[in-house]
């Protein structure tokens, strides 16, 4: 994590536009992309923020923060004019994102299974790694077009936002530019469904059990 302390303008424009006037700011920039500017009141919320995936240019006295909202960007333009402080420390990975026993099983079950992932689906790699941390698995389907797969026992929004920023990074590399992601997961909550279909990330639900071969899965029949 980033912590800059700095007298500085903030200009925000996208869906809306604002302005924050020349004052003296913390500027936290995490790992994953997010950049919040905190003043020393208001409690835990910023005064203005960026969430993951974006893009952070820097120049001298100038920090420019951009990311795709649909058809339109979101750009976050720091002026500073005086540097007290900008420091980088390491932190430990979150432990509430390492995967408890069930997503660790699934996940093995999956690998053995990738077709419960999506229609011919075939594996490639399990934990493929990109320079944010490795993506559960990666794929081919039947068409020979890659597909990153992430794996959850119950997802929420983070877990797109944590998809959303592994292909960025993957897609990065030219012969991987076309990957698409797979959010797979016993449950997946209604607001990561929203967020997922508008990152055009397809969702699968699977159960436990009938991947196991516990049990048979559920007919369903369909009215002509």
């Amino acid at each position: 994590m980033r912590l800059i302390v700095a007298r500085c303008e903030v200009r925000y424009s996208g869906r809306l536009s604002a302005v924050l006037p020349e004052a003296l700011r913390l500027i936290m920039v995490k790992s994953d992309g997010s950049v919040l500017v905190h003043a020393d009141a208001g409690g835990y919320k910023p005064l203005n923020w960026m969430t993951p995936p974006t893009v952070i240019e820097e120049r001298p006295g100038q920090m420019v923060v951009r990311k795709r909202a649909g058809q339109s960007e979101d750009r976050l333009e720091i002026q500073i004019s005086e540097l007290l402080s900008d420091a980088t420390h390491e932190l430990d990975p979150d432990p509430a994102l390492t995967k408890d026993g069930v997503e660790s099983h699934l996940q093995e079950l999956l690998a053995a299974q990738p077709q419960w992932c999506g229609d011919g689906f075939r594996l490639v790699r399990r934990e493929w790694p990109t320079d944010i941390g490795p993506v559960d698995l990666m794929c081919r389907d039947s068409e020979e077009e890659w597909v990153a797969v992430e794996i959850k026992r119950v997802a929420g929004i983070e877990a797109v936002e944590q998809l959303s920023r592994y292909l960025e990074r993957i897609q990065l590399d030219p012969e991987l530019s076309r990957c698409r992601g797979v959010l797979v997961a016993q449950q997946i909550k209604p607001q990561a469904r929203t967020l997922a279909g508008a990152r055009e990330i397809e969702c699968v639900e699977v159960d436990l059990g009938v991947i196991r071969g516990e049990r048979e899965p559920e007919l369903k029949l369909f009215a002509a």
